[in-house]
């Protein structure tokens, strides 16, 4: 036996304090080590920053590199808050709270008084009160184009038989102990992932109003935001995967190394539900999920309880979702391809120059689409009858013109590629023909995508790995209150006025559909 176990005691309430001992002491070395590994990126990122400025090729570059860099740092911050461990005990935390500029004079103030409810004296349960004043907190808030300082004024009461004080209780905040108001987080998560205006243009901004906002204050901002979002977007995924008709794709993101000045390239997958087109009544809904890499193995982990129909693009990483797990057995996720990605491709040759062969495909790809203009919305038995009856003809001849086409062609031409790349998918194209609730193409999670694709210049160069994870959690939230014609800075508010005190078990109720929210007019 070591000496120093030999020298521990022998009862058990001296154990477990000096296990409760050493558990605060980890705590806070912990917390150390969290702040110090944050400061050293940081100061990384700043030098990085510093020596593009001094050492640039031109000023283009220049600023260029400097956005870039900033981006960085607006992930770096935002991350140190989203993942901070527990704050420390209350004294301390007063003692380490830095001072807060008081909040600016020249704002419109709005009260919003918060009375006390018909209550007994929790000291000697009397139910009669003399009035005792207010207590008055003000955060910033932000109304659409506009700042404002919201007062919420607490009634207090003092009871007569025993002079205790009552307060009136105010919804928790969003941020702790922070000044700003939902409204205002609302307003700048949807403009950094809507509207595609980083942190530091933001700032900018907000100083043309009055307002002294920093970047590193609003990144803190957005990282407690998106941990206190966290649940709702899980609870979002959990709805996604529990249909059994699913949309997906993915696109690059450029992501910036601060440590090495370099940029490597990520991946965010969307994958969406919606069954409007076949009048399915559950909410569309899309999700992301980030990724350092392409791998296969990122959508296999994101459909591990997904089963049904996937719509994609030939991307061999879905290919051992389409594999039966035993022999015998059906496989776990059907293919569905994308009849758009086939007209693309002749689309494409037709546009470079003459190209009768791409003209004819296009024309009979065409009348496919026709069909399915006249059947979207209807229910899935009446868009299968009318695709057996006007669409099966029309897709078997286009089949047997390919085949015939690919035999005349020089085999080594581009219009003999884009021919073989549809005959190869034929059974996943023809899937739509047989079943009313398949659709011909993927264009929805194109759609899902192309917000990214236009603010990926401009936002989307994030700054680390976490900064694109938490862009994906973020915009999963937008781009569904998008699609269910919900005015996502509307909807963002409403749910962080409530979110902090609202019960876990009962996460759902904040989903975009469950909220009473203004529509969007967008």
């Amino acid at each position: 036996m070591s000496r120093g176990v030999a020298k521990l005691p022998d009862d058990v309430e001296s154990l477990r304090a000096i296990i409760a001992a050493q558990a605060i002491e980890l705590i806070e070395a912990t917390r150390r080590l969290h702040t110090r590994d944050t400061l050293i990126e940081k100061l990384k990122a700043q030098l990085a920053l510093l020596r593009r400025a001094r050492f640039g090729a031109s000023s283009e570059k220049v600023e260029r590199a400097i956005e870039q860099l900033e981006l960085a740092l607006e992930d770096i911050e935002a991350a140190a808050c989203e993942t901070a461990p527990a704050p420390p005990a209350k004294a301390e935390a007063e003692k380490n709270k830095p001072a807060r500029l008081p909040l600016p004079d020249h704002l419109p103030r709005h009260d919003e008084v918060h009375d006390v409810q018909d209550c007994a004296c929790p000291t000697c349960g009397g139910r009669d009160f003399l009035k005792s004043g207010f207590v008055v907190s003000e955060v910033l808030d932000y109304a659409p184009a506009s700042f404002r300082v919201v007062r919420h004024v607490q009634r207090r009461i003092v009871c007569k038989g025993c002079d205790t004080e009552i307060k009136a209780v105010m919804p928790s905040p969003p941020i702790e102990r922070g000044k700003p108001g939902p409204g205002l987080i609302a307003h700048v998560l949807v403009a950094k992932y809507c509207d595609h205006l980083p942190l530091y243009r933001q700032s900018e901004i907000y100083a043309r109003e009055g307002v002294d906002l920093s970047r590193s204050t609003m990144a803190d901002w957005v990282g407690r935001a998106s941990a206190l979002l966290a649940p709702l977007v899980d609870a979002l995924r959990a709805h996604v995967f529990a249909g059994n008709r699913l949309h997906g794709d993915d696109t690059p993101v450029p992501v910036l190394e601060p440590g090495k000045g370099k940029t490597k390239t990520g991946r965010l997958w969307a994958y969406v539900r919606d069954g409007r087109p076949w009048a399915d009544e559950a909410p569309p809904a899309v999700v992301y999920f980030y990724s350092p890499d392409r791998k296969g193995e990122h959508p296999q982990a994101h459909l591990k309880s997904f089963r049904g129909v996937l719509h994609a693009d030939g991307y061999a990483g879905f290919r051992d979702l389409y594999e039966p797990k035993k022999p015998g057995e059906a496989p776990p996720i059907i293919e569905a391809a994308c009849l758009a990605h086939v007209r693309r491709k002749f689309f494409d040759l037709a546009a470079a120059g003459p190209a009768p062969v791409a003209d004819q495909a296009l024309r009979r790809i065409g009348e496919l689409y026709d069909i399915e203009a006249t059947i979207r919305g209807a229910p899935p038995e009446r868009r299968r009858e009318v695709r057996q009856e006007q669409s099966a003809p029309r897709f078997a001849a286009l089949h047997g013109w390919l085949e015939t086409m690919l035999k005349r062609l020089p085999q080594k031409s581009s219009t003999a590629e884009a021919i073989r790349y549809a005959l190869t998918r034929w059974k996943a194209l023809s899937r739509f023909i047989d079943d009313g609730t398949i659709e011909i193409d993927n264009n929805a999670a194109e759609r899902a995508i192309r917000p990214i694709a236009l603010g990926r210049k401009n936002w989307l160069f994030a700054g680390s790995d976490k900064g694109g994870s938490r862009a994906a959690g973020v915009l999963s939230l937008i781009e569904t209150a998008k699609l269910n014609g919900i005015d996502p800075e509307a909807y963002l508010r409403a749910v962080l006025i409530c979110i902090a005190d609202h019960p876990i078990n009962r996460i759902d109720d904040l989903l975009p559909w469950s909220l009473a929210v203004t529509p969007s007019t967008t």
